[in-house]
């Protein structure tokens, strides 16, 4: 796996943030900090358009670096895909995002650095092996432990399909058993699939197994999200 997980604290006109030493240990997640609005070119609120003065502070949100009167821009959100330390100054929209992503960061990824053990099949092969499946610390790779040893950088999945059962024509619920993943190699085109089947014995949990698999779906979303921005 490459780089490390080692962390330092830097200081930024937004405030600390905790942020992987090496470049290369950043997760898939995260965002960079925007650049700010510069005074001089912001004499009005830009989203009220409330005129600026010596009442009227100016208030750059910290996600999209434009610039807000206090009314516009008084929310202080956890904003982890920049590595904040504590909560910062966003404006409303930014801020309805951010609380959105909270859900993913403090369950999803949780979940699948937890880890759930699946049966996998690589490619075509007829004979699967028992493999427990997580998310690396850093977020970057999936990682495959068995007999065998994978490790899947996030970037290069290019297709989740979650597999279920218990649909019926008129309605019911369904459960995850299985998901299909399909990655690129690095430094090639060739494409490979992989098939995890949750496994039918008792000493596994069938419900971490779905939740496991819901959050892989996520998070490959998620992925996929980042590199189109």
């Amino acid at each position: 796996m490459s780089g490390g997980d080692a962390k330092k604290l830097v200081r930024s006109p937004s405030g600390l943030r905790m942020v992987p030493e090496l470049r290369s240990a950043r997760s898939p997640f995260g965002l960079d900090e925007p650049p700010w609005v510069p005074d001089k070119e912001c004499p009005r609120c830009m989203q009220c358009d409330t005129k600026f003065d010596f009442i009227t502070r100016k208030h750059h949100c910290r996600r999209c670096g434009k610039c807000f009167c206090d009314k516009c821009c008084s929310k202080k959100v956890p904003l982890p895909r920049m590595c904040f330390v504590d909560p910062v100054r966003q404006c409303a929209e930014c801020a309805l995002v951010s609380q959105k992503e909270t859900e993913f960061y403090d369950k999803q990824l949780k979940v699948l650095m937890n880890g759930a053990t699946f049966f996998v099949t690589l490619g075509t092969s007829d004979k699967s092996e028992l493999m427990v499946c997580r998310l690396s610390n850093n977020q970057r790779y999936l990682v495959l432990d068995g007999d065998s040893h994978y490790e899947i950088e996030i970037i290069q999945i290019s297709t989740v399909q979650i597999l279920t059962e218990g649909f019926t024509p008129g309605g019911g619920n369904t459960r995850a058993i299985g998901m299909i993943l399909q990655y690129k190699v690095p430094g090639s085109e060739e494409v490979t699939q992989m098939k995890f089947t949750a496994s039918e014995d008792f000493s596994c949990n069938k419900k971490l197994s779905a939740s496991w698999l819901a959050a892989m779906h996520k998070v490959s979303t998620a992925a996929k999200t980042e590199r189109a921005e």
